[in-house]
């Protein structure tokens, strides 16, 4: 965010630096000596990228905000069949976008390019200040609980030592992701197969179950009616899914995107939708809806009622599962930073690339510090519920994206062609999941706004105004250049035109 000049002179020195050191670097450096991100993420990379950011802990530990919402078992089966489909048509519209601008950040990417700076600046900010560190922060302490629950059998572990553990967690992972993306996504992988077996298993039990005829909660019984309670059941397993649309923010690391990019959304949305609703199915199958209401991690009461003495391989799966999933948020997190300060809307130190391990090492630790940051937060999973309707409102922008540059550039590139239905489909069905519950819980939205709306000074101080004082920009450019010697790093950045 420094001044035009002062950022044209340090970048010279970068350049300079890279030119000479690009070999060493490990071959990082392109025709101009820059260091930049490489594609090194297959099909199957891709693959485990978005199932293993979908499938965390929710899944397994209390999948009842659908069924509080819907009153009976058989219409909460219908909502996640509905919310897959809806996730699903959503991940085919990304895939155009995707496809059509090739860059990582996605949505971010897609809006700066469509609706200019402001609104994509309301999205960055909302998503790598609160979002993004939050949900990590409450994945990695949901990790702790479970591999602590075996030492604490008839209570909760101690809250300082869950917080401390999930510290240790994000560090092992940041440590991970700055080192080598191949050791990111091989952890992806196993981790991804880990929660898949897990998942598998309990389906396999609930067809025994099924197939002996314990079919006595699938009802209609005590289904509700009322339009807000479905909107709120909707926005409970919409956010089950969030996370198909985390490999377009690095799709710039993906080998051949045009082709693995729509496979990859296609191949993880359809695995997860049938995952998901056949491991509902099986849960019924074995306890009531009471049962489930009451219980506050279902996969758990499930193991104890089905696999007796093996009921604890429930909670080493769901340790596995949120272990997966931190990495999945930090590795795509990352890059949403990364992509934010190439477009000049963060500092230009997130745009720079570890000259030997060929990473985006500030973007990465940066997002692992905001992470911290919120474990020391009382009540995070408030802040996160606060700001959780404006996730969907600005992917929903995302999706207008592609009616819009369909009217304003008809003659870009698509190498995907989506039918307009899908986009005009899935608008409307977000206003009515963004809406309807805004109107539901008005002190939550307020709460949402007023953090939507701390964006606005930020980006008139850092952003929109160009004449700073000398001395801060000199600060600014003193203090990128000690970190980059810090953290040996290296790149341009690209100012944003405001």
């Amino acid at each position: 965010m420094e001044d035009d000049s002062l950022k044209k002179d340090n970048r010279k020195d970068s350049v300079k630096s890279a030119t000479s050191n690009g070999t060493a670097a490990g071959g990082g450096g392109g025709g101009d000596g820059e260091i930049t991100l490489k594609p090194k993420m297959t099909l199957v990379n891709g693959v485990t990228v978005i199932v293993g950011s979908i499938i965390g802990s929710g899944i397994f530990v209390s999948p009842t905000g659908v069924l509080i919402n819907t009153g009976s078992v058989n219409m909460s089966l219908i909502v996640w069949v509905l919310s897959g489909l809806f996730s699903m048509v959503g991940a085919y519209c990304y895939a155009e976008l995707g496809t059509m601008i090739k860059k990582s950040g996605a949505d971010y990417a897609y809006i700066m390019e469509t609706f200019g700076p402001f609104l994509a600046f309301i999205r960055l900010w909302i998503e790598c200040m609160i979002v993004r560190p939050c949900s990590q922060a409450i994945v990695a302490l949901t990790f702790s609980v479970y591999v602590l629950k075996p030492f604490f059998p008839e209570c909760q572990p101690p809250d300082d030592a869950a917080r401390l553990l999930a510290v240790c967690c994000i560090l092992v992972l940041t440590f991970v992701n700055c080192w080598d993306v191949k050791w990111a996504t091989a952890v992806q992988d196993i981790f991804t197969y880990a929660k898949l077996l897990a998942l598998f298993i309990i389906i396999g039990a609930g067809a025994y179950y099924l197939f002996k005829g314990n079919t006595e909660y699938f009802t209609f019984e005590n289904t509700k009616t009322e339009v807000t309670s479905l909107a709120l059941s909707f926005y409970s397993g919409l956010f089950a899914y969030n996370g198909w649309n985390y490999l377009n923010f690095i799709i710039e690391e993906l080998k051949d995107p045009v082709k693995n990019l729509p496979r990859a959304i296609a191949i993880s949305c359809t695995l997860v939708t049938v995952v998901y609703v056949f491991t509902n199915v099986s849960f019924y199958t074995v306890l009531s809806p009471e049962e489930v209401l009451g219980s506050q991690a279902v996969a758990v009461t499930f193991a104890d009622r089905v696999f007796g003495v093996f009921a604890w391989t429930i909670p080493v799966f769901v340790a596995l599962s949120t272990f997966g999933a931190v990495n999945g948020i930090l590795l795509t997190s990352s890059r949403l930073f990364y992509a934010g300060a190439c477009e000049g809307q963060m500092p230009e130190i997130l745009t720079m690339i570890q000259i030997q391990r060929l990473t985006p090492t500030p973007a990465v630790l940066i997002m692992a510090l905001l992470s911290m940051v919120y474990l020391t937060v009382s009540d995070i999973f408030a802040l996160i519920n606060y700001v959780g309707f404006a996730t969907w409102l600005s992917i929903g922008v995302a999706v207008l994206c592609l009616p819009w540059l369909r009217w304003a550039q008809p003659n870009l590139n698509r190498p995907i062609k989506v039918n307009l239905i899908f986009p005009i489909f899935y608008l409307i069905a977000t206003v009515f999941v963004t809406v309807v519950p805004m109107i539901a819980s008005p002190v939550e939205t307020g709460y949402g706004l007023l953090m939507i709306l701390t964006s606005i000074p930020v980006y008139c101080i850092f952003i929109a105004w160009r004449n700073k004082p000398k001395w801060f920009n000199h600060t600014m450019v003193g203090v990128t250049r000690f970190l980059q010697k810090m953290l040996m790093v290296l790149g341009k950045a690209k100012p944003a035109q405001v």
